[in-house]
């Protein structure tokens, strides 16, 4: 029915309680490389593989990025905000992983743009369009 509001799924739940334990134990604890580390390793060998990978190239386009937990999942904060994040495909229950932007980032085009991608596996073409990506998110595209 219109208007009802629907109740949570258990995963959505575990993310919400991940959130307030990140909460709960501050900075010191949820942000920094190692934190961040500790949850892809704990990944499907899979989505892993792409976390890993995704942060490197963070690194290496965007190094002022702060990573950090967000939601249990990895995310880069900018000034303080969360910029962009990893969502593994096992999260949710989802077919494939999920590369998203908060509303921080500078993807705007037109009246509709995009702000997350489904990730399946990255080549080079993939890797190429996720630089260009945090680039534009940061302000700083490059045409």
């Amino acid at each position: 029915m219109a208007g009802q509001r629907k109740e949570p799924s258990p995963e959505e739940k575990a993310a919400l309680q991940e959130w307030a334990q990140e909460l709960k134990e501050g900075p010191e604890k949820t942000q920094g490389e190692g934190p961040v580390l500790v949850k892809i390793r704990a990944m499907d060998p899979h989505d892993q593989k792409l976390a890993l990978r995704l942060h490197q190239i963070i690194q290496e386009v965007a190094p002022d990025l702060v990573p950090r937990l967000w939601y249990g999942m990895p995310a880069y904060s900018w000034k303080g905000k969360v910029l962009l994040f990893f969502q593994d495909a096992h999260k949710f229950r989802s077919r494939y992983a999920t590369l998203g932007f908060s509303d921080k980032a500078h993807l705007d085009e037109g009246s509709m743009w995009p702000t997350s991608y489904a990730l399946k596996d990255l080549g080079e073409a993939e890797e190429m369009e996720i630089r260009r990506l945090i680039l534009k998110a940061l302000g700083k595209e490059t045409s």
